[in-house]
């Protein structure tokens, strides 16, 4: 039997859906690295300098996110993929500002400026970023009627995105997650992973948050529940983390 599946993942796949696994999914369970995978989290034009939605420091970001890859098997990335009439942005409600609040369809959702439009300029990813080693590429945010934090479920978790899948059948027990916005896409994505059954850990050094302050209390709920935060700084030379707080 294949121990590559996140026990509490395992345990909700058959008692939703009556999953047995399977041996074909069997990986070499010695190789530590190919159970460890980096997530890179919206690097995008939009949310860099000058980009519509940018993150302060957003950019500060990259030589980071690009050196941490050569210690990683398996690469994602993750792109916002709005259509422009996506309901999140203000510019679709009259009346409305950036940062407001509204409810939509049930959901509290934050008001955006227009950003990573599908096809756009400011949807691609920053020309900095490293690219060449990334196998999948995950697109969010393509419903206009509910957003996407996280790379693994819209924000109502009604749609999956196939990552989890993805993940597992690579053997994946370990995530990274780095990239913008700290507070939004990153950190959601980070508690969805542990929510499925990951480890999860936040690179610090590889993100930038919105609101910083937010950010602060919102690792807090994410170290309680088992996450990890780490810093490139304080890995070691064979790439082995250490918890900073």
């Amino acid at each position: 039997m294949s121990n590559i599946f996140p026990p509490p993942l395992v345990r909700r796949l058959k008692e939703e859906y009556d999953f047995e696994e399977s041996l074909y999914f069997d990986t070499d369970s010695t190789n530590d690295q190919a159970k460890k995978a980096l997530i890179i989290v919206d690097m995008q034009n939009d949310f860099l300098p000058r980009g519509s939605l940018a993150v302060a420091g957003g950019d500060e970001v990259l030589p980071v996110v690009n050196k941490i890859q050569s210690e990683f098997n398996l690469i994602v990335a993750t792109q916002d993929w709005h259509p422009v009439d996506h309901a999140s942005f203000a510019s679709n409600h009259a009346g409305k500002n950036a940062m407001d609040i509204i409810d939509l369809d049930g959901l509290q959702q934050i008001l955006w400026p227009d950003h990573c439009v599908q096809g756009s300029k400011g949807a691609e990813f920053s020309v900095d970023l490293e690219t060449h080693r990334i196998e999948l590429i995950v697109r969010k945010g393509t419903n206009k009627r509910i957003d996407s934090y996280s790379a693994f479920f819209d924000n109502g978790h009604k749609k999956s995105t196939g990552l989890a899948g993805y993940l597992i059948e690579r053997g994946v027990q370990q995530v990274t997650v780095c990239g913008l916005a700290a507070d939004f896409c990153v950190y959601y994505t980070a508690m969805d992973a542990l929510e499925l059954g990951f480890q999860a850990e936040i690179l610090l050094d590889g993100t930038r948050a919105i609101d910083p302050d937010g950010f602060e209390k919102k690792i807090q709920l994410f170290k309680k529940k088992g996450g990890k935060l780490i810093s490139k700084k304080e890995r070691s030379p064979n790439g082995e983390n250490g918890d900073l707080y």
